[in-house]
């Protein structure tokens, strides 16, 4: 059991059941009246996300998740296999509890699988993954870095917008955690 004065952005805990991870947290201590934390959990079962307020210093259930590296392999009709680098067992995970990371995911690229107690949550994204431009409109000389974007498709079928200058066939650092352009590979 954990104190809520001591959520941190990444934590995960066990709330009436369900799994949910401290997405944002916020101590407010009012001029009258008791301190409280208001807190934004994301479940990890479902996705959903939830806005709850506990009063300082309550206790909640810390839930240890399991993270094994692995390396995505293939697709297999709506699954997904997976296979561990040590082990070299494989898991299958179904295309609707990956939705998002399919976005990213490449062929033989290394990922987290999170797990507790046995139960695959889901995948866990590096910060930014390097992605080919498959179509884009071509650059006009003269454009610059900072006059404006475009639309790309990349291999993986993720469209983002990206400065004129990139081209097709360009490789692009992608931020993972909101589908956005960083910079050229």
């Amino acid at each position: 059991m954990i104190s809520v004065n001591d959520f941190r952005t990444g934590l995960t805990v066990l709330i009436d059941g369900q799994l949910y991870r401290v997405m944002d947290f916020q101590h407010v201590k009012p001029g009258k009246g008791a301190a409280f934390v208001r807190s934004k959990l994301r479940n990890l079962r479902n996705g959903s996300v939830n806005e709850k307020t506990f009063r300082a210093g309550e206790k909640v259930e810390k839930a240890q998740i399991d993270n094994r590296k692995m390396q995505y392999l293939y697709a297999q009709g709506t699954d997904h296999v997976f296979m561990d680098l040590e082990s070299y067992e494989q898991i299958e995970l179904p295309e609707k509890q990956i939705e998002y990371e399919l976005q990213f995911l490449k062929e033989n690229m290394e990922v987290h699988i999170q797990s507790y107690q046995a139960e695959v949550l889901g995948v866990e994204l590096p910060t930014t993954v390097e992605l080919e431009v498959a179509e884009t409109e071509p650059g006009i000389k003269g454009d610059t870095a900072s006059g404006g974007s475009k639309p790309a498709k990349l291999e993986t079928g993720l469209v983002v917008q990206v400065p004129f200058f990139v081209n097709a066939g360009d490789k692009l650092i992608i931020n993972t955690s909101d589908a956005s352009y960083s910079s050229r590979a």
